[in-house]
């Protein structure tokens, strides 16, 4: 739901940070390898409850899944990059669930199952309808120039930091989060569902 703005915010920073890494001979897709080694170490973090260093990683994570993007707009961005990006990204979010779960599967586990089902789900609405809206040559730079095409929703990426976020801070917290937050995600699966029934509608429909 805040990904466009925080786009705003964030992209300047980063563009300015990217060309520098850019001229270090750091390629994007070294990056998103970089921030995907994090996200699972905080996955791993968490399920030993070292909850401040996945804190850490978690940031240090997100900062390079922002970054990959910057060093490829300074350079070149490809298709082998953005396939990436988004394989990584799935990588880091069902990383932390995990964690939670293994670090204490009695209070957590049917928990970070229902999330993960979630993200699941969730995960197919959005890569189904980025695929029909390339083979349409549909365009979008709501949140930012991507590889894929990006549909909005409730929950975003920064609606997804922040819980894993809370969660690290309030670990006793994190079944009722991921319970709360699975509801919101589900949410926005099924308005895109909805959206795409409209979109995507046989041409004798009109």
């Amino acid at each position: 739901m805040f990904d466009g703005q925080m786009r705003r915010l964030i992209d300047p920073p980063l563009n300015g940070l990217g060309a520098a890494i850019a001229r270090s001979g750091l390629t994007a897709d070294h990056i998103s390898l970089i921030g995907l080694a994090l996200g699972l170490l905080a996955g791993a973090a968490i399920a030993v409850n070292a909850y401040l260093a996945a804190l850490f990683l978690i940031a240090f994570s997100r900062l390079a899944d922002g970054l990959d993007g910057a060093v490829a707009r300074a350079t070149r961005k490809t298709d082998r990059g953005g396939y990436l990006d988004i394989v990584c990204d799935y990588g880091f979010y069902a990383a932390i669930p995990l964690g939670f779960a293994i670090a204490d599967p009695g209070a957590n586990g049917v928990a970070a199952c229902v999330l993960l089902f979630s993200f699941y789900f969730n995960g197919g609405s959005f890569l189904g309808y980025a695929i029909l809206a390339e083979k349409r040559q549909m365009t979008t730079e709501l949140r930012g120039s991507k590889s894929l095409y990006f549909t909005g929703g409730l929950a975003e990426g920064t609606e997804t930091i922040a819980v894993f976020v809370l969660a690290c801070l309030m670990p006793s917290w994190f079944p009722w989060l991921a319970y709360v937050f699975a509801t919101i995600v589900m949410i926005t699966a099924v308005s895109r569902m909805i959206m795409a029934w409209q979109t995507f509608k046989p041409e004798d429909d009109d």
